[in-house]
């Protein structure tokens, strides 16, 4: 992709840093041969890898459990065109360790739906790129 006035590419830090200021994304995946998205609330965790909560048993940890996995996030002002957007690119994997299951629980996301028995899915930013648009106001 080329860099112009109006689109700049964002290095892996200013990625993280922007990831870390919203509280919702998009897990891209698989689910039988065709491309899903399903919104989530994440937390960033210490080592920069996505973390989500959910229940052991949903259709999500079924189908990403040990798959590369896609994680977007962003935040965009229609009226001025400008905004941001972060892609994470890695394998998904449920937290099998007690005490980084413990230490999650502390400190890690907690979901917005009701969870039943709940793990934590960290994806590993392996690829972390981004982009940010500078707009401009427009008329009308």
């Amino acid at each position: 992709m080329l860099e112009n006035d109006a689109i700049r590419i964002l290095d892996r830090l200013e990625c993280l840093r922007l990831l870390a200021k919203v509280p919702l994304g998009r897990v891209v995946y698989t689910r039988q041969a065709l491309p899903a998205v399903l919104p989530v609330n994440f937390f960033l965790d210490e080592d920069d890898s996505v973390l989500l909560y959910t229940s052991a048993v949903s259709d999500l940890v079924q189908a990403i459990d040990g798959a590369v996995v896609a994680f977007e996030a962003d935040e965009f002002t229609a009226a001025t065109r400008s905004g941001w957007s972060v892609v994470v690119t890695g394998r998904a994997g449920v937290v099998a360790e007690p005490a980084e299951h413990e230490r999650l629980s502390q400190s890690g996301p907690h979901s917005w739906m009701p969870v039943r028995d709940g793990v934590f899915v960290r994806i590993e930013s392996e690829l972390v790129t981004g982009r940010e648009t500078t707009g401009t106001r427009t008329a009308g």
